[in-house]
């Protein structure tokens, strides 16, 4: 079968679940709602449920793909940055810093805007942390950036662990959901949708340096890559999207860990492909597990982080069982 037809065909299954994800997202939940109700307030017809899908369901299922899609973007970007096929986004303090900056704010009481204000500026300075620390001397290496990262989220999560700590009782409820992630605190569902077509637009130029990454640092030095100028700018680009997931829904992790390895499994490790990939899977994996969370004990709803965490526990066991030893 040749390339291009193949990539098509993973692309459009792809799509097709990620139709189907949103399908099932505007249709499931404590009040059900017939497909034909569903059509018809997309189509713009007053009356029945169309309040219940335009201004709740169909909101939160965008801003839940546009946040699995991020994440999965960027744990491509960072398994090929670090070279290990079971790198994640949050290993480098990102979410760390974020969840140090929402917690703030939700200490100080202010409006959402406000908290995601603050997770947004926990994340990027922790981002500019890392890599500061990290750069030290002038070069970093892969392993380097890692323990680096790894020390940051650590210290994060100190601070994180004392906010909980003197938290009034009446803000613990909101401060652990957000930290186990959640759509349904998520407000407009543009910026996460808006930062995902911006990171994938300058994602996919670099995809062929990013093939002659993957070989070796030596071989595409060889070949003509700029390696330092390309990691700076993958670090940036997939830091950054981490930083937009995060404060959109909170910590939801192994999706970023989880949904590239098994795409990988399937596509091969061709970045053109790989990336936009990624995005659909992830997208629709947590669409999906926003669906069930919200409907599972409904009309509670559960964290969706912690759905992720209990498919993708499992699931990294398998993949880390089957690595080289």
């Amino acid at each position: 079968m040749p390339t291009r037809r193949r990539a098509f065909l993973i692309l459009l299954s792809l799509g097709l679940l990620a139709a189907a994800s949103f399908g099932l997202a505007l249709t499931v939940g404590s009040y059900k709602v017939a497909p034909a109700d569903v059509l018809a307030a997309l189509l713009g017809h007053e009356g029945g449920a169309g309040d219940v899908v335009l201004q709740l369901r169909l909101p939160r299922a965008l801003a839940g793909f546009a946040c699995g899609g991020l994440l999965a973007l960027a744990g491509a970007l960072m398994q090929v940055l670090l070279r290990n096929p079971l790198a994640d986004p949050y290993v480098l303090g990102i979410s760390g810093g974020a969840g140090v900056g929402a917690m703030f704010g939700i200490l100080l009481s202010l409006p959402v805007i406000g908290i995601d204000g603050l997770a947004f500026l926990g994340a990027l300075g922790a981002m500019l942390l890392v890599f500061g620390l990290a750069h030290g001397d002038g070069s970093w290496t892969q392993t380097r950036l890692l323990l680096t990262g790894v020390i940051v989220a650590a210290g994060c999560g100190a601070l994180v662990a004392l906010m909980l700590a003197i938290a009034p009782e009446h803000k613990l409820r909101g401060m652990l959901f957000w930290l186990m992630g959640d759509l349904g605190q998520s407000g407009q569902w543009w910026p996460p949708v808006a930062a995902l077509g911006v990171a994938l637009i300058f994602a996919m130029p670099f995809a062929r340096e990013l093939n002659l990454l993957a070989r070796g640092l030596m071989q595409a030095q060889a070949l003509g890559v700029a390696v330092n100028r390309l990691r700076y700018a993958i670090y940036l680009l997939a830091s950054l999207a981490t930083a937009a997931s995060v404060t959109t829904a909170g910590s939801i992790g192994f999706v970023g860990l989880v949904v590239p390895h098994l795409v990988r499994l399937t596509t091969g490790n061709d970045q053109r492909l790989l990336l936009p990939a990624s995005v659909l899977a992830g997208g629709s994996l947590l669409v999906l597990a926003d669906t069930l969370a919200r409907t599972i004990i409904a009309p509670q709803q559960l964290p969706v982080g912690v759905l992720t965490a209990l498919i993708g526990v499992p699931v990294f066991l398998f993949l880390l069982s089957r690595q080289p030893k």
